[in-house]
């Protein structure tokens, strides 16, 4: 099976589990991220720092540069959004209407996790923190594609949140999928009958193009 294939069906095999995970443990998977985060930051501030050198060299705009940096500050700010989103309600299996259309006939609405979400995202590695955590806070596999400029930054914040998730339920362990070029997203569109929606997040022109 083709590797954008097999990550594919990876996250969608983690989906049949997540919705089953209870908010204390994607709670305890958030907070060993944030964690995972702090203890790794000078390793991702030295690949982060390759980032920003090889993309200094390439003559990449400034902005795209600033948009770049993932220092200790911006690290910190990952770890206080991830704390914030600890304290916010379940929205997993959360009654949105009740409406009783016989006697001892009810239809209830209930939220549940979209499945597998494919993003795509333009420079901003904090990008990949918030997606992630989003994701499995609401129960959904993820397959992320950051900009190139930011693959080493990217490699290794997605090693962490997966290690740091895994670590408190095997649910997670294929939940969080890194892609690493273009082209594998241009395929990965392909695979519709395993991907339940696609995110463009960035530029016009990236959104017009997915």
């Amino acid at each position: 099976m083709e590797p954008v294939r097999t990550a594919a069906q990876l996250a969608r095999n983690a989906s049949y589990g997540l919705p089953s995970v209870g908010l204390a443990t994607r709670n305890e998977a958030l907070l060993r991220i944030a964690e995972a985060l702090k203890a790794s930051m000078r390793d991702i501030v030295d690949a982060n720092r390759k980032d920003l050198e090889a993309a200094q060299a390439a003559e990449i705009s400034p902005v795209m540069v600033k948009r770049l940096r993932y220092d200790e500050e911006k690290i910190e700010e990952s770890v206080r959004s991830i704390y914030s989103l600890m304290e916010q309600e379940d929205v997993v299996g959360k009654l949105l209407s009740r409406t009783e259309l016989d006697d001892g006939l009810v239809l209830d609405k209930i939220s549940s996790p979209i499945g597998v979400i494919g993003v795509v995202f333009e420079s901003r590695p904090d990008a990949l923190v918030q997606i992630s955590c989003l994701c499995l806070r609401s129960g959904n596999a993820v397959l992320l594609k950051g900009g190139v400029e930011a693959s080493r930054t990217n490699e290794i914040l997605a090693r962490i949140i997966v290690q740091a998730a895994g670590s408190v339920d095997e649910r997670f362990h294929d939940a969080v999928q890194l892609l690493s070029t273009r082209e594998e997203f241009q395929e990965l569109l392909r695979h519709d009958d395993l991907i339940d929606l696609i995110i463009p997040r960035g530029s016009n022109e990236l959104v017009r193009t997915i």
